[in-house]
C-alpha cells in the first residue's frame, strides 16, 4: 500500500516529503482555505515542491455545478505549474461528477473521485474511468457503519471485475485504521501529517533506543 499526505500545508509536505514514503498528496478547498492561500498558487506550490510523486490532487471547486462546468474548471488546473502530469482532477461522486470523469479520462487526465460511501458508487466510478476512487472510512465509522469492511468490499469488486481504479482509503483517522486498511486492498491510504508520526512511534521502540544509547555511554 501506497501512502499520500492529505493536507495543503507546505512545512508537513516538505517534512513527510524526506522520508522517501511519499507516492502522492491529496488536498481539498477547505484544507487550503485553511493556509490562506489562493488555491491554484498553493497547488502549485506542492507540485513543485514533491516532483518525484504519482499524483497531485486539485479539487474543481463546489460551485462547479454541472459537468461542463467541471471540465472547465479541470482544464483550467492542469495547466497548473506548466501542465504537470502530476495533476490529478479531483471530483464529486454525482452525475455530473462521473460525466466529467469520462471526459477527463478519455483526454488521459487523472481523475479521484471523492465522497465514495458505498460499493456501488466506487464502482460507478471505477466504470466512468477514475484512476482513483477515494472512500471515507472514518466519517462511515462516526455514523456507527464500518469504513474498512466498505474498502475491503471494494478491493474485491475490483479485483473479480478486473478493474484498474486504485483505491485511496480516505478519512484515515488513526494507526489501526491504517492496518486495517492495507489488509483490506487499499492501494493508498491519504493521511495527515500527525498520522505519519504516530505510525513510527511505539514506547518498546523508544526504550530500546534509550537503552542503546545508554550502553554507548559506557
Amino acid at each position: 500500500m501506497k501512502f499520500f499526505i492529505d493536507t495543503a500545508n507546505l512545512d508537513d509536505i516538505k517534512k513527510a516529503y524526506k522520508f522517501g514514503i511519499l507516492s502522492g498528496v491529496t488536498t481539498n478547498p477547505s484544507l487550503v482555505a485553511k493556509e490562506g492561500v489562493k488555491f491554484e498558487d498553493r497547488i502549485e506550490e506542492i507540485a513543485q515542491v514533491v516532483t518525484e510523486v504519482e499524483s497531485v490532487s486539485a479539487e474543481v471547486p463546489p460551485d462547479a455545478l454541472t459537468a461542463e462546468e467541471m471540465i472547465q474548471a479541470a482544464e483550467d488546473l492542469i495547466k497548473i505549474n506548466g501542465g504537470d502530469e502530476k495533476i490529478t482532477i479531483k471530483l464529486p461522486m454525482s452525475l455530473a461528477g462521473l460525466e466529467a470523469t469520462r471526459y477527463l479520462s478519455q483526454k488521459g487526465i487523472k481523475t479521484n473521485v471523492t465522497l465514495i460511501f458505498t460499493v456501488n458508487q466506487a464502482l460507478l466510478a471505477a466504470r466512468a474511468g477514475a484512476t482513483y476512487v477515494s472512500p471515507f472510512l472514518g466519517r462511515l465509522d462516526d455514523i456507527s457503519e464500518d469504513g474498512v469492511l466498505l474498502v475491503e468490499k471494494i478491493a474485491k469488486l475490483f479485483q473479480i471485475h478486473n478493474l484498474d481504479a486504485q483505491i485511496i482509503a480516505a478519512s484515515v483517522r488513526h494507526p489501526d485504521h491504517v492496518t486495517r486498511v492495507a489488509l483490506a486492498g487499499a492501494h493508498i491510504a491519504t493521511i495527515p501529517y500527525s498520522l505519519i508520526e504516530k505510525l513510527i512511534q511505539h514506547p518498546l521502540t523508544d526504550q530500546g533506543m534509550e537503552k542503546f544509547a545508554s550502553d554507548w555511554k559506557k
